[in-house]
């Protein structure tokens, strides 16, 4: 899934001559934490968040008449100019590796040096609850199979011959390197029939343990 089918298009933004105040009232109204500082032609040229406005909040040493003149200060005083940024054609996954490894909550989207919309972690997190299918009733099931070409194929095979419906499909390695763990996503609520199944047919179920079967 790329960015451009996830990412809120009707973004929020000031300019850089807009005040702290302002971008106060707007992130209170609003419940956002990040806006996009632009010129007039939507061109990027800062973000001010949350935690940037805390950060230029006055003490409690700080008198009324510093603290009236902080607020009306223009943003272009407090906003990040050095933006990580990404374009609708960005693939989700990318997004994710960026968030996780820069620890920032949101992300810009770009194109043609204008911005077109903005994606945050919450918009990530919730994609991949979709593409999952966890926010769906479902069972998950966890098989161990040798780390070799055709395994998926094979095992899916099955599920095709209960009739059962694969929402989704993760692999990730297991802790020996011969082995690797599919996750499966399926759209039964008694998936009981179908561990039995893969039991028989001499793969490793993880997940779920059915009492009286062994594994």
């Amino acid at each position: 899934m790329i960015i451009e089918k996830i990412m809120k298009k009707d973004v929020l933004t000031l300019t850089p001559d807009d005040t702290i105040a302002t971008a106060m009232k707007m992130m209170r109204q609003n419940r956002i934490r990040h806006i996009p500082i632009i010129t007039g032609d939507r061109t990027l040229v800062g973000l001010v968040s949350d935690r940037d406005i805390r950060e230029a909040a006055p003490s409690i040493l700080t008198s009324d008449k510093d603290e009236q003149s902080l607020f009306t200060k223009p943003l272009k005083e407090i906003m990040k100019t050095e933006i990580i940024t990404a374009h609708p054609l960005d693939f989700v996954e990318e997004a994710a590796a960026i968030f996780f490894e820069n620890r920032i909550g949101c992300l810009p989207v770009i194109k043609l040096e204008k911005l077109v919309g903005m994606i945050t972690e919450a918009d990530v997190l919730y994609t991949f609850v979709q593409l999952t299918g966890a926010h769906q009733p479902s069972s998950r099931i966890e098989v161990r199979v040798p780390n070799i070409s055709g395994m998926l194929s094979e095992v899916s095979a099955l599920f095709q011959k209960k009739h059962v419906n694969i929402s989704s499909v993760l692999v990730y390695p297991d802790e020996n390197e011969q082995y690797k763990i599919l996750v499966f996503r399926v759209q039964t609520m008694n998936p009981t029939s179908i561990v039995k199944d893969l039991q028989q047919h001499g793969y490793t179920v993880l997940w779920p343990n059915v009492p009286g079967m062994s594994s």
